[in-house]
């Protein structure tokens, strides 16, 4: 058993508790992963307001993490101890219908269909205070030591800096994915996205690198478009300037509405203005924000009977033990620089002003260092 720190969510709604907790050793099939740095992702947020389906209190959040393995549990042959590693908050069985479906990358062993507040066997590899303390989507990366399934791992290249590549654990890979794999943008074609945080950003230098010759980036915060049009956004638009809805002053933009759309705020008006301000026939909006579990959206059916396109991209529809390594070579061989989208370093003990950042929009990510 390890002994270390974690930040502990014990109640909902409030403040994160850095604790000494035990760690236990990992069962068969597990790694237990020391981690070098995490990423704060608004789904930490979304989880911490109790707006996440499937998630216990107490818990140990994060989900954007990097670092290396500690030891390994009986079976386990893929990984050992010393590897770089990327935590998978969608794991990778390789079995169900799902992985060997290859247009597919939702494992079904994901939280939507089996939760993942304990591990496969249902039961925790935490305790804080002789107190059972719950996995979040079986990574918990706000713990020195975390316990994962070995199918929810991704061996990365030795060379990685783990500070850095840890964004490839959730918030880029979902965002340039959207673009790239979900949307599959085509060149020359147009783009909007709403919401400039480190998805919606990532998204921006996802339809850039596919090409696209318009790019209109869409925040209520204006902080975030000098960034965005960095990034590679050619356009950058307030809704709270505009006189009319926001997909009309789109659709007026563009001529018949952009071709694609990207929503990643989680908000049910503006997925309906993100779907609404694509082309009417051939336009596809991708929904990438999560809205609060429970959530339902009243919907124009005319929206969808002239031939346009609603998709949904979780983790940018990458198969995450396949592509995370690719994606971090290919960040080693500087195709894309995610690090734009890191804000602020903090060191661990300081995650709750991490939190402070996000909520007042003036960070894009902070990435925490153990």
């Amino acid at each position: 058993v390890i002994r270390c720190r974690a930040a502990v969510a014990w109640a909902v709604g409030k403040p994160l508790s850095i604790e000494q907790v035990e760690v236990a050793p990992p069962k068969a099939g597990e790694v237990r992963v020391k981690l070098v740095a995490t990423g704060i992702c608004r789904t930490d947020e979304h989880m911490l307001q109790g707006c996440f389906p499937s998630a216990e209190f107490p818990v140990i959040p994060g989900h954007e993490g990097a670092g290396i393995v500690e030891s390994i549990g009986e079976g386990v042959t893929s990984l050992k101890p010393g590897d770089k590693v990327i935590p998978l908050c969608i794991p990778h069985c390789g079995e169900c219908s799902f992985c060997l479906n290859p247009e597919s990358n939702f494992c079904q062993k994901s939280h939507l269909s089996e939760p993942q507040n304990l591990l496969p066997d249902k039961t925790t590899r935490f305790t804080c205070k002789g107190k059972q303390i719950h996995h979040f989507l079986w990574v918990s990366t706000f713990a020195e030591y975390t316990v994962v399934p070995e199918y929810a791992v991704a061996k990365i290249d030795p060379a990685a800096p783990l500070d850095k590549v840890c964004l490839l654990g959730c918030g880029f890979s979902t965002g340039y994915g959207a673009a790239i794999n979900t949307a599959k943008v085509k060149p020359g074609s147009t783009c909007a996205i709403f919401g400039l945080g480190g998805v919606g950003l990532s998204v921006v230098m996802g339809c850039k690198a596919a090409g696209a010759s318009r790019i209109i980036a869409v925040d209520i915060n204006k902080d975030k478009f000098a960034k965005a049009k960095e990034l590679g956004a050619t356009d950058c638009i307030s809704p709270q300037d505009c006189k009319k809805p926001i997909q009309e002053v789109l659709t007026e933009m563009t001529g018949q509405g952009v071709d694609y759309s990207f929503e990643a705020i989680g908000h049910a008006e503006t997925m309906i203005a993100a779907l609404a301000s694509c082309n009417m026939n051939t336009g596809i909006c991708v929904m990438v924000g999560e809205l609060d579990s429970g959530s339902e959206i009243s919907l124009d059916p005319m929206l969808l009977l002239t031939g346009r396109t609603w998709k949904g991209s979780v983790l940018g529809g990458w198969k995450m033990r396949d592509c995370i390594p690719k994606l971090v070579s290919s960040y080693l061989e500087k195709k894309f620089n995610s690090d734009l989208l890191i804000t602020h370093t903090l060191p661990f003990a300081k995650v709750n002003e991490g939190f402070e950042l996000l909520r007042a929009g003036k960070s894009i990510r902070s990435v925490l260092l153990f």
